[in-house]
């Protein structure tokens, strides 16, 4: 074995939070080569287009591709069967050396937005958080409205400005009308925010007019990724009556470099809260289940919040067979979010909105400065970790993102 392969073999990490029990699966360019699909292990990269190439990795072309979409389409047979052999690549010392020079560190490469977004669709699922911006924003009247425990509320969104991590983000502008004025006026937003929540990969499609049942969710989610619904609260207010989030929700929303596989998170579920009234049948699953994922907030670095992801009313089988319900097709490469993920505490709210109760009261950051919503050049960050088998964790890819001046 070379003098190379020992050296990136040695510092490949099995066990940590992205170690052989998680692989996630992303696209990154290094060396001035095309885009090409990857796994992380460690602090590393397997290059999944070199492992298909070299004959390791069968996947009937799909691991070649700049894309996660192919193979996303493969379907839960095909994921199982890569990740396992992925899984003995890794693990076998029969292969050492053959792995061994497809491993690229993770400080060389480019990391790139992981699979072409068909359609992105954004729920409204978190209780906790439905109830703040309810007292936030309607004061006086019920937190929830009317149909809130009968559905899972969402929108659909511009699947167009879905960027990756680290993609800087270009203060919005739009109209609004401040409280004290006759008329909008028009101009950068100025009460511009965060949405921590988790997104979930469409890997088979279905035909138009087929509905996915609760409990066939599996067969057509690939995986989790961290999503920053970037949020101009200012626009929104103003534009989301009577048909809801528009401009105030379309100019960025950011996501995770690496796509969470299903099966790395078979030891995350969890029961889900109880739903009181009783939902409709095709809401109902035969486990009511959510997942139980610790999400981190970080404000130029200090933690601001912790949401828990596990609080979820509205469970991701549930969002998935409403969103199919009325006959709507499945794409590969479909994204939908859970909403803002909120707890029951201030320090477990997923929006700066909530944080800092609707502007009113200012938050202090880990350099002193305060805040109450974002200011240019601030950079936010979202973490997350879940339980394993056999007493792991993994570590979710990070999503994180800069603010950059109106232009």
């Amino acid at each position: 074995m070379s003098e190379r392969s020992e050296r990136v073999m040695g510092a490949v990490q099995l066990d940590g939070p992205y170690g052989v029990h998680h692989l996630p699966y992303g696209v990154f360019r290094h060396g001035g080569r095309p885009p090409r699909i990857g796994v992380r292990i460690g602090d590393a990269v397997l290059d999944l287009d070199g492992a298909e190439a070299a004959g390791l990795v069968p996947a009937d072309g799909a691991l070649r591709r700049p894309s996660l979409n192919a193979f996303l389409a493969l379907g839960r047979p095909q994921w199982t069967s890569v990740r396992a052999r992925v899984t003995e690549l890794l693990t076998d010392p029969a292969h050492r050396d053959a792995v061994s020079r497809l491993l690229v560190p993770l400080s060389q490469v480019e990391l790139l937005l992981p699979f072409e977004v068909a359609d992105y669709v954004d729920f409204y699922s978190s209780e906790h958080h439905a109830a703040n911006v309810g007292q936030i924003f309607r004061p006086g009247q019920p937190p929830l409205l009317p149909n809130w425990k009968h559905l899972p509320i969402g929108y659909h969104g511009r699947a167009g400005t879905v960027v990756v991590s680290g993609t800087d983000i270009v203060r919005p502008k739009g109209q609004r009308k401040p409280p004290d004025a006759d008329a909008p006026v028009f101009g950068p937003s100025v009460r511009l925010d965060i949405e921590a929540e988790v997104g979930f990969v469409v890997g088979v499609p279905t035909s138009l007019g087929t509905a996915v049942p609760v409990d066939r969710f599996a067969d057509h989610v690939f995986g989790v990724v961290l999503v920053n619904d970037w949020s101009a609260r200012d626009i929104q207010a103003w534009e989301y009556q009577p048909l809801g989030p528009f401009l105030g929700k379309s100019f960025a929303t950011s996501v995770a470099a690496w796509v969470t596989p299903l099966e790395a998170l078979d030891g995350a579920w969890v029961p889900a809260p109880p739903q009181d009234p009783p939902v409709q049948d095709y809401l109902r699953a035969s486990a009511h289940l959510g997942l139980d994922l610790s999400i981190e907030v970080r404000w130029n670095g200090a933690v601001v919040a912790r949401p828990p992801f596990a609080s979820m009313y509205w469970t991701p089988a549930q969002q998935l067979a409403h969103l199919t319900v009325n006959g709507a097709s499945l794409r590969t490469g479909d994204l939908f979010a859970s909403g803002t993920v909120s707890g029951p505490r201030r320090d477990q709210v997923g929006s700066f909105l909530e944080l800092t109760w609707g502007g009113a009261e200012p938050v202090t950051l880990g350099d002193g400065q305060t805040r109450t919503f974002l200011a240019d050049g601030d950079t936010v960050t979202l973490s997350a970790t879940a339980p394993a088998r056999d007493g792991r964790v993994l570590a979710l890819g990070e999503v994180s993102g800069r603010l950059l001046p109106a232009t």
